[in-house]
């Protein structure tokens, strides 16, 4: 007699009853990994400006916060959506969250009074606008006593 393997009924030993849950492919290429992101920049310079685009799609201008702080330029959003469906004999709820932020360290150069930012088509563009550095440095002569 030769017991054989009921095709119907998957056995605990030798077939996977949950995929592994670590596996690279099936773990990194899953669909909560993707919304994991961090927008991209491209960062231009020109003889009077620096310029940083970022491909944010599906924002609003509300959405982006944008400051200077001690030299920091920090690019920051977030979105939330709620949905809510009411039928006859249910009630479906669902909503998203997501958000992001992007710090740089500025240059001296750049004149942080005047910086400009527009949003437009998923594409957030800043125009910071370069000053002129005094390179000489004053010499402070210390007497000793």
């Amino acid at each position: 007699m030769k017991l054989l393997k009921n095709p119907l009924f998957p056995s605990l030993l030798t077939d996977r009853w949950i995929p592994d849950f670590f596996e690279n492919e099936k773990f990194f290429d899953s669909d909560w990994m993707k919304s994991i992101t961090v927008p991209s920049v491209n960062i231009r310079e020109t003889d009077k400006e620096f310029l940083i685009e970022m491909a944010a799609p599906g924002l609003n201008k509300k959405d982006f916060k944008i400051a200077i702080e001690n030299g920091m330029l920090t690019i920051s959003a977030e979105k939330k959506i709620e949905k809510e469906e009411k039928e006859k004999e249910f009630t479906r709820k669902e909503f998203s969250y997501s958000n992001f932020s992007r710090s740089f360290m500025l240059p001296e150069n750049v004149n942080e009074e005047k910086v400009e930012a527009h949003y437009e088509d998923g594409l957030l563009k800043l125009q910071l606008l370069k000053k002129l550095v005094d390179k000489t440095k004053n010499v402070k002569a210390i007497e000793v006593v």
